[in-house]
C-alpha cells in the first residue's frame, strides 16, 4: 500500500494524549485504515459503554466568544498533508444530497446532511472550518457553535435512534434519481459531555447513468454550552478514523478554550 504523509499536528496531539487513544481505532464495517492513522487498534467505547470515569464534563460557565470559537477549530494546519482548505462543494451535495423520501424522520436526517446543522442554525458565536481531501477528493466541515444543552442532547438522541428507524430506506433525488440509502451507528471516543456519528450511505445512479456510491459520516458532540458538528464525505475513500480522531481533538480543543476562557473572567 502507498504511504501517504501522516497528518503532522493532529498525529502529535494523538500522541501526547496516549492514555486517551489506548481506546482508539474501531472502524465501521472493517474498511481499511487511513494510511496516516498510527494510533492503538483497541476499540473506542461508545458513549452507551463509557464509564463514568471515562466521561469528562465540561461545562463551560460562560458564553462562547466568536474568538474562542475559531481558536477551537480544527484546521488544515492539524491534519496536514494531503488535507487544504475546501475549493468549492462537490456537485454530489445539490446532486444527491437533496434528496425526499417517505419517512419523516429520515427525511430530516437528509436534510440534516445537506444543510449540515443537525441543531439547527446557531443563534450565537460559532466558527467553521472546510477542508478538501487531496486524495481522496472528501470534504470535511468543522462547526463550533454555542447551543442550548437541552436542545444538542434531544437532538443526540435523535441521531441515536436512527440506525434503528432508518436503517434502510429509499429517496429520490430533486433530478430525479433513486438512491437506496443506509444508515449506521458510528463510535466516537469517550469526548465532552454527550456525543453521537452515524455513518450514512447512498447508493444509486447518476443522471448520466453511471453509478455513484456516496459515504457520509455525521458527528456532534457537545461541550458544555457548546457543540461541535462535523461532516466527512465522498464518493472515494472516506475514512472512519479522521471522522474519530477530529472529533476527539475538536472536543479537547475545545474544553481547553473554554477553560482558559473562565480563567480570564
Amino acid at each position: 500500500m502507498t504511504h501517504r504523509p501522516a497528518p503532522r499536528a493532529l498525529l502529535a496531539s494523538a500522541l501526547s494524549v496516549t492514555a486517551l487513544l489506548a481506546t482508539a481505532g474501531c472502524s465501521v464495517g472493517d474498511e481499511p485504515r487511513p494510511r496516516w492513522f498510527s494510533a492503538s487498534p483497541s476499540v473506542f467505547p461508545s458513549a452507551s459503554a463509557a464509564s463514568p470515569a471515562d466521561e469528562q464534563p465540561t461545562g463551560s460557565g460562560a458564553a462562547l466568544t466568536e474568538a474562542q470559537a475559531r481558536a477551537a477549530l480544527v484546521t488544515e494546519t492539524d491534519l496536514g498533508e494531503p488535507w487544504g482548505p475546501t475549493r468549492g462543494a462537490r456537485s454530489w451535495r445539490d446532486g444527491l444530497l437533496k434528496a425526499t423520501t417517505e419517512k419523516r424522520d429520515c427525511q430530516r436526517l437528509l436534510d440534516v446532511l445537506y444543510t449540515e446543522e443537525p441543531f439547527g442554525a446557531p443563534k450565537g458565536p460559532q466558527a467553521t472550518s472546510a477542508l478538501d481531501d487531496g486524495d481522496t477528493d472528501a470534504q470535511l466541515r468543522y462547526q463550533v457553535a454555542a447551543h442550548r444543552p437541552a436542545d444538542v442532547d434531544r437532538a443526540l438522541g435523535w441521531m441515536k435512534s436512527l440506525p434503528g428507524r432508518c436503517g434502510q430506506f429509499a429517496a429520490t433525488t430533486t433530478r430525479g434519481g433513486l438512491q437506496n440509502v443506509e444508515v449506521h451507528d458510528l463510535p466516537l471516543p469517550a469526548v465532552g459531555d454527550a456525543r453521537q456519528a452515524l455513518r450514512v450511505t447512498l447508493a444509486g445512479e447518476s443522471e448520466e447513468g453511471e453509478l455513484t456510491y456516496l459515504t457520509m459520516d455525521l458527528a456532534a458532540v457537545r461541550v458544555g454550552e457548546e457543540a461541535i458538528t462535523l461532516t466527512n464525505g465522498g464518493l472515494g475513500e472516506v475514512y472512519t478514523e479522521v471522522t474519530q480522531q477530529v472529533a476527539q481533538l475538536g472536543a479537547q480543543r475545545l474544553a481547553e478554550t473554554t477553560k482558559r476562557g473562565r480563567a480570564q473572567i
